[in-house]
């Protein structure tokens, strides 16, 4: 890194005071940042986006979530299912981070460690974890699993991977974390305890089966001896990069309508999925985040349970999921599909302070006729823009409806803004206009080099080497 630059300022001691002096300013050039999210329910594309990005990004670093949020990246027709490491580590000179918002499963991490080792990806030295994450156990599985198949309570549609439970025990100060587990000692302590109430606790609500500490304790002890050498002080290691003047993008989990705190609640994740957890789950200040970047698809999808205003229930909706191939990464569970929401969107936008929106999905739309898209919503025959905080306050929406005419074009081949046909980049303006954000990348296609970049995108961001 070159020296900070040194200026000397001149200013009043004080109004009115002929005294003056120097103040002698440091302005030093810190790396440039960009928080990626999931602008919809999730499954916008996110993955194959940081992919893309990261080579103008020296770290790309996780900071919310576990290994129930999978990214598919697809190289040269090469597919990659990532689930708790970062995309950027399948660029050479890109290190990757998973940072202490994430819960972390040791078992899925090593193994998927192991899949990108066999790929030939250079994982060891270029990937970093946390020593603040929380760690999930198998009991945090098997109350998860018991709790979603208890009689009479409501199904979220959850993955079953021991998320939630995890964030559970993290708030209420009693998780075990990535520094602990690297403790022998306590590590068996802490199995021990958590054994003894999870066990009683599952066998007298549900009558599960008890699982055996001591098995546990073996296994994670074995566990930790493998993901120590990646465990870090990751706050310090990002920080410090971004003051050396290191470019770091931050890669979101899930999407905005899953946030714990902003989503459609209780049908969401159990973690910070919109911008302000790039912060919290990561250690840097909210001071050095450059911009957002939201990810959406060209309609819209959601896994699982909960509210879906626009979602189509007929032959259309079969179709974008067939053409889309909707099907979950990591749980291979059909989405369902449904036209896109602009008033979710704008919400999102808000929340999240969305510079750039990113379109992905584009080309499942090729074939359309007219393609109607969500302006507004009627709540109660009342038109309203605000989204509801009540899961049961959506089952009145009637959303409002504009159709565009389709463009009826294949744009799987086009990899520049200009060459798009004109009733696209309308398409593209409307949503452009409505949302609030400005449109920087379009995706046309799982790879890489199925990706269009609007020139104002690449100049912002100072861009170079994208779509290799």
């Amino acid at each position: 890194m070159a020296a900070p630059r040194a200026c000397a300022k001149v200013i009043d001691h004080l109004p009115g005071d002929p005294r003056k002096f120097a103040v002698l300013e440091y302005m030093v050039s810190k790396g440039k940042t960009a928080v990626v999210i999931g602008a919809q329910w999730g499954d916008e594309g996110k993955g194959k986006i940081v992919d893309v990005l990261s080579e103008n990004f020296r770290v790309v670093a996780r900071y919310a979530g576990g290994h129930n949020a999978g990214h598919t990246v697809t190289i040269s027709g090469k597919k990659f299912v990532l689930q708790l490491i970062p995309c950027g580590v399948l660029r050479p000179g890109c290190r990757g981070v998973i940072g202490n918002g994430v819960v972390l499963d040791p078992i899925a991490f090593l193994s998927e460690v192991q899949r990108l080792r066999d790929a030939g990806v250079q994982i060891d030295g270029n990937l970093f974890v946390s020593n603040r994450a929380h760690v999930i156990l198998p009991y945090h599985r098997m109350v998860e699993l018991a709790s979603e198949n208890a009689p009479g309570r409501v199904k979220i549609g959850t993955t079953s991977r021991g998320i939630g439970p995890s964030y559970e025990d993290k708030m209420g100060r009693r998780g075990l974390r990535v520094a602990d587990m690297l403790d022998s000692s306590l590590l068996r302590k802490h199995i021990e305890n958590a054994c003894k109430e999870k066990n009683t606790i599952v066998h007298a609500l549900f009558n599960a089966e008890p699982i055996d500490p001591d098995k546990m304790y073996h296994e994670y002890a074995q566990a930790a001896e493998k993901i120590a050498p990646f465990v870090a002080d990751t706050a310090v290691l990002l920080n410090a990069a971004i003051n050396g003047g290191e470019s770091v993008m931050f890669e979101g989990a899930q999407g905005t309508m899953l946030d714990i705190d902003h989503g459609t609640y209780p049908f969401v994740t159990s973690s910070s999925a919109t911008s302000g957890g790039a912060v919290i789950g990561t250690g840097v200040p909210p001071t050095s985040i450059s911009t957002v970047i939201g990810v959406g698809k060209a309609y819209c999808t959601r896994v699982g349970e909960g509210p879906f205003p626009t979602e189509l229930h007929d032959a259309t909706g079969d179709a974008i999921r067939k053409k889309g191939n909707e099907f979950g990464a990591v749980t291979g569970r059909p989405r369902r599909c449904g036209w896109l929401d602009l008033p979710l969107l704008r919400y999102s936008n808000m929340i999240n302070g969305t510079e750039w929106l990113v379109v992905t999905k584009l080309d499942v739309l090729d074939e359309l006729d007219e393609i109607p898209v969500a302006t507004s919503y009627k709540i109660n025959g009342k038109e309203s823009e605000e989204m509801p905080a009540q899961g049961c306050g959506y089952d009145t929406i009637e959303p409002v409806y504009t159709k565009l005419p389709g463009w009826k074009t294949d744009t799987t081949k086009i990899t520049e803004y200009d060459k798009l046909p004109a009733r696209t980049k309308e398409y593209l303006k409307f949503v452009e206009k409505q949302s609030g954000a400005k449109v920087g990348i379009l995706s046309t296609g799982p790879d890489r080099e199925q990706t269009i970049y609007t020139d104002a995108f690449v100049s912002s961001l100072g861009l170079k080497h994208l779509g290799k």
